[in-house]
């Protein structure tokens, strides 16, 4: 069975996290020269996505059976990266939110895939502060997850 769920999430330090509700969600040594250019930070139990916007973003979690079909081209930006979450429950939040308060997913215990895919950021970035004013300047992100085996990371599509 397929679930989506909209979020408006604040994308402080230009980043959302999504993880296992019970990590921690330390990113803090994930953040390398090279996770800044993918726009994607990666512990075992947690991700940060990057954001071109320091404001608001607007974010669809999509909880699917399986792999979804690749529309890579209706996006600037696609990363996919694997993700264990042991209890069976990811979190979705910005990096500041209080974690008692974050959304959460019922999703397969273990290892999952998450696919982040982002879209209108030239729009967003050229907005930049204004961006999450104007549904035509906010900057998308979309998160489909299903249960996968451990696999490395992929930058499907790359923006610049």
């Amino acid at each position: 069975m397929t679930t989506t769920t909209e979020l408006t999430l604040f994308a402080d330090y230009f980043q959302i996290h999504v993880s296992d509700a019970d990590s921690d969600g330390d990113l803090s040594d994930a953040w390398t020269d090279q996770a800044v250019v993918d726009h994607l930070a990666v512990a075992q139990d947690a991700l940060g996505i990057g954001t071109v916007v320091n404001v608001n973003v607007s974010v669809t979690v999509v909880v699917l059976p399986q792999e979804p079909s690749d529309d890579s081209s209706e996006f600037d930006h696609v990363v996919e990266v694997s993700l264990d979450v042991s209890a069976g429950r990811l979190m979705v939040l910005g990096c500041t939110d209080y974690a008692p308060d974050a959304a959460t997913f019922e999703v397969a215990s273990g290892w999952n895939r998450v696919r982040a895919s982002r879209s209108n950021l030239a729009r967003a970035a050229q907005a930049d502060v204004d961006s999450d004013e104007s549904p035509e300047t906010t900057e998308k992100i979309r998160i489909q997850v299903w249960a996968a085996p451990e696999s490395p990371a992929t930058i499907t599509k790359r923006w610049s």
